[in-house]
């Protein structure tokens, strides 16, 4: 299959403490429907991330043979496509990469308040601190509903924000008062793109995560206390049940305090968002798949026992601030296909296709000039292209190489469901 430009791929699994517990996961569901070598289901761990391409902590290999995806693309680099191999050759991509890293996530616990860094921040951390931020790049992301998902995602518009601190004594306790009273001000008739709105977002928010611990812990137990005896004010009611989780996966952590300050969205299955470097954020619930840079950079500060490096954090958001429907990715036609959509987030390095293709029915996909990868994560089917054909089924992985074609057939009684990730250089 090795010299075909259509294979099947091995992916990694990662546990993580927050990952969905054995077979509730569709990280171990698609491991073990795949039969992954190695694989060997464990019901009482957490399976948080399926890795699929060429990322050093966990690379994708090839199907039945004792080689790296990186190593069989560096000695084909037909398979990439010559305009991508330039293209990021030219950005620092290392023989062989991908520019993307496409995953499975399950979470049960929220992930940590973090953002990503840009692409100087990350090489001046990686020159820094090696041993924390492991890679050079940068790492803007996209996560795509798989099930009803929820997450923290940007600022809030700052007359939001204005109404936590006038409503909310518990968090107001934790910001001085004078840098209450600008942003309030601020707040009432700044433009929130203006450099003033900008300022006093991050004297808000640096604040905040630098407050005193003893005085967070007990600010945020009067207000557990307050929401679980009476519940909250009209004006608190949208964050009563987000706190109240996060305390019970987080105790005392000020983390919790960023349910205040950051959009808080609910998304339903083939709903998407796009997180530029600089966003602050934090997965909540669900499954997704999701698409970013190859890197494996995150600037953590709060809902974590790992390291948290707030100077860097707080230095390296943007501060923009608004609606989250900023972030949202709205999905657009692919070519002529029927039953496929795009996601296209403004960045070069990835696009990702849904493919819902009814039983019995079939989707062709052009040649793209870069190089796919996809997962089939519901129903069986085949790929076919130039007189080949190759049967998949839930939880199979596949390579897809540059300038090639394919088929998708549906077959048995439900539909075939495939995200396919890709990039090109245009």
């Amino acid at each position: 299959m090795s010299h075909l430009p259509v294979f099947k791929i091995v992916p990694t699994t990662q546990k993580y403490d927050w990952g969905k517990i054995g077979l509730s996961s569709k990280v171990a569901q698609y491991a073990a429907a795949a039969k992954i070598p190695g694989f060997s289901l464990d019901e009482k761990a957490p399976y948080a991330e399926l890795w699929m391409g060429t990322h050093p902590n966990g690379p994708s290999r090839l199907a039945g043979a004792d080689i790296t995806l990186a190593e069989h693309l560096a000695a084909h680099p037909e398979l990439m496509g010559p305009k991508v191999v330039s293209r990021f050759r030219d950005a620092g991509a290392e023989e062989g990469n991908l520019p993307f890293l496409f995953k499975v996530l399950a979470i049960e616990k929220a992930l940590s308040i973090q953002t990503h860094p840009d692409k100087k921040t990350a090489e001046a951390l990686h020159k820094e601190k090696p041993n924390v931020y492991k890679d050079a790049n940068h790492k803007p992301e996209m996560a795509l509903a798989l099930t009803p998902f929820t997450a923290m995602c940007g600022f809030l518009p700052l007359s939001q924000i204005a109404t936590y601190l006038t409503s909310t004594p518990e968090f107001a306790a934790l910001i001085p008062e004078t840098i209450t009273t600008k942003f309030l001000a601020a707040a009432s008739s700044a433009d929130p793109t203006s450099p003033e709105a900008k300022t006093v977002l991050k004297d808000l928010f640096s604040a905040l995560m630098t407050a005193d611990e003893a005085a967070f812990k007990a600010s945020l137990a009067d207000l557990v206390k307050r929401y679980e005896a009476s519940g909250a004010n009209a004006d608190e009611a949208g964050v009563k049940d987000l706190v109240l989780r996060l305390n019970s996966q987080f105790p005392g952590d000020i983390g919790v305090f960023c349910a205040f300050i950051l959009n808080y969205v609910k998304m339903q299955p083939g709903e998407a968002i796009f997180l530029a470097a600089g966003e602050p954020h934090a997965y909540v619930s669900g499954d997704i798949m999701e698409c970013m840079a190859t890197s494996d950079n995150v600037i953590r500060a709060g809902l974590t026992p790992k390291l948290r490096d707030i100077p860097n954090l707080v230095s390296g958001l943007t501060y923009g601030a608004g609606d989250a429907s900023r972030h949202m990715v709205k999905p657009a036609a692919f070519d002529s296909a029927a039953h496929t959509a795009l996601y296209n987030p403004p960045i070069p390095e990835f696009s990702v296709l849904q493919v819902l293709i009814p039983s019995g029915e079939t989707e062709v996909h052009p040649p793209i000039e870069g190089p796919s990868i996809a997962i089939v994560t519901e129903g069986k089917g085949a790929l076919e292209w130039a007189g080949e054909k190759l049967v998949v089924a839930e939880g199979d992985v596949l390579f897809i190489g540059a300038g090639t074609g394919v088929k998708l057939l549906a077959s048995g009684d439900g539909q075939l469901a495939i995200y396919r990730a890709f990039v090109e250089a245009s």
